[in-house]
């Protein structure tokens, strides 16, 4: 029986836990603001309005269980909390200034979105190193 010195510790570990829950409270939010959107206020907002609000809503759900993924294998992967991070801080810009401007048509909240995709796109990036030097090799 191994002990758990010799476990591999990831962000799922003892220690490591509030990861996964910080992922379970992005997906948990994304489906609340989901629902939200497709039922309160269908009869709300215009047409092409409630389709930004889908795309908000379909790219927080997205990476929410990506930054899950991220989080219970993070002994695989470099620098598993700066993904997080990254996921988190762009669903709040991206997802976030979509949900605001669906809501308000204030047009100048388009001009944020960019800023949480990038986000999200280096969060993928971080991902992407693995390819060059993994953390460690899965058997």
């Amino acid at each position: 029986m191994e002990g758990p010195e010799t476990q591999p510790r990831t962000l799922a570990s003892p220690g490591g836990g509030w990861w996964v829950g910080f992922a379970g409270l992005l997906g948990m939010t994304a489906v609340v603001l989901g629902a939200f959107g497709a039922h309160g206020l269908r009869d709300r907002v215009a047409p092409p309005m409630l389709e930004i609000y889908r795309t908000g809503a379909l790219y927080h759900l997205v990476h929410a269980v990506a930054a899950l993924v991220v989080a219970l294998a993070a002994d695989r992967l470099r620098w598993p909390r700066l993904v997080v991070g990254l996921f988190g801080a762009g669903i709040v810009v991206f997802s976030g200034s979509l949900y605001a401007l669906a809501i308000t048509s204030k047009s100048w909240l388009g001009a944020i979105t960019p800023l949480g995709g990038v986000m999200l796109i280096a969060g993928w990036g971080v991902i992407a190193t693995n390819l060059w030097s993994p953390r460690s090799r899965a058997t």
